[in-house]
């Protein structure tokens, strides 16, 4: 059975998003990457190729060397849904500020009677 990996499966694990800071900020090559975390390097390698399923990391080869870079490009898939997310939950708290703001004037308008 083959599971599909998505960009939300990536981020949800603060290691890998820990490694997709690091590659970010330029190319590293697997033992560098493995060196940054007491974890084991199969560990690591298990984090990278998830990352690579999810088309977040491409891993190049130079010479002896494997070097993983960053493809952020596929992060865009979370800013949407963030996004959207966002717009429907400023919509419901300005309904909830609204509701409020005629409950406090009801209650004024009752105190005043």
């Amino acid at each position: 059975m083959i599971t599909r990996r998505d960009v939300f499966q990536a981020i949800a694990d603060p290691t890998r998003r820990e490694i997709i800071q690091r590659i970010a900020q330029g190319s590293l090559n697997l033992n560098s990457i493995a060196e940054s975390f007491d974890i084991s390097r199969q560990a690591v390698s298990k984090h990278i190729q998830i990352l690579t399923e999810c088309g977040l990391v491409v891993i190049t080869q130079k010479g002896r060397e494997r070097y993983c870079e960053a493809q952020l490009e596929q992060l865009n898939e979370v800013v949407s849904w963030i996004e959207q997310s966002k717009k429907q939950w400023v919509s419901r708290f300005e309904k909830l500020d609204t509701y409020l703001n005629e409950l406090q004037t009801k209650n004024q308008q009752d105190g005043t009677k």
